[in-house]
This record gives structure tokens, C-alpha cells and sequence, in this order.
């Protein structure tokens, strides 16, 4: 009788530590989870930002190079 207890014993401490290890699991996912969504509103920001920034370089450029300005021979 002492060694069917013990290996059911054993069962148990095996799932008992699989269940600690689950629970660490699905923490560190809901942790990467968040990460992952705060650098997808960074770069969401920081693409903005940059569309921002390139819409005035975008228009002289435009006009430096003849395409959208007056000098165009195809405006007119």
C-alpha cells in the first residue's frame, strides 16, 4: 500500500507544478500581450508624426522639381 500512495503522491506533485507552470505561462503572456499592443500605438504615433513632418517636405519638393507648380508644362 505504501507505493501506490507514493506515486499518487507523486501525480500530484507533477500536476500541481504543471499548474504553477500554466499560471507563469498565461502572466507572461498578458504581459507580452500589452507590450506588444503599447509598441503598436508608438509606432502608430511615431508613423503620424513622420507623415506629418513629410507633407510640407512633400509639397516644395513638388515644386522644386516641376511636378504640381506653375512651371509645368503639363498644368496648363
Amino acid at each position: 500500500m505504501l507505493w501506490p500512495m507514493f506515486f499518487l503522491a507523486l501525480a500530484f506533485c507533477g500536476i500541481a507544478v504543471l499548474g504553477v507552470l500554466a499560471v507563469r505561462v498565461g502572466l507572461e503572456v498578458r504581459r507580452f500581450s500589452r507590450a506588444v499592443g503599447d509598441s503598436s500605438e508608438r509606432i502608430t504615433r511615431a508613423a503620424e508624426n513622420l507623415e506629418r513632418a513629410a507633407q510640407p517636405l512633400a509639397a516644395r519638393g513638388g515644386r522644386v522639381h516641376g511636378t504640381g507648380g506653375a512651371e509645368d508644362p503639363e498644368a496648363r
